[in-house]
């Protein structure tokens, strides 16, 4: 993960290496997806997250688009 001050940022960063731009995530988004991700990883009960909970995790994030896609 790098973080970066804006959009043009990515995109400086990105040419010189020439880097196909991924996917973007905000800094509120990444917080919402490890705090559902690990919320409960300390409870004696933990399981690990079916396939079908994770992809309902990533569209209730607003996480849709093909990278986010589990199944390919």
């Amino acid at each position: 993960m790098l973080l970066f001050r804006d959009e043009e940022h990515i995109d400086r960063w990105c040419q010189p290496r020439d880097l196909v731009r991924g996917e973007t995530i905000s800094p509120e988004q990444t917080w919402r997806l490890a705090h559902a991700w690990y919320k409960d990883k300390l409870k004696p009960d933990w399981r690990r997250h079916t396939l079908e909970e994770t992809e309902a995790l990533l569209r209730s994030l607003g996480l849709t688009s093909a990278f986010w896609n589990l199944r390919d």
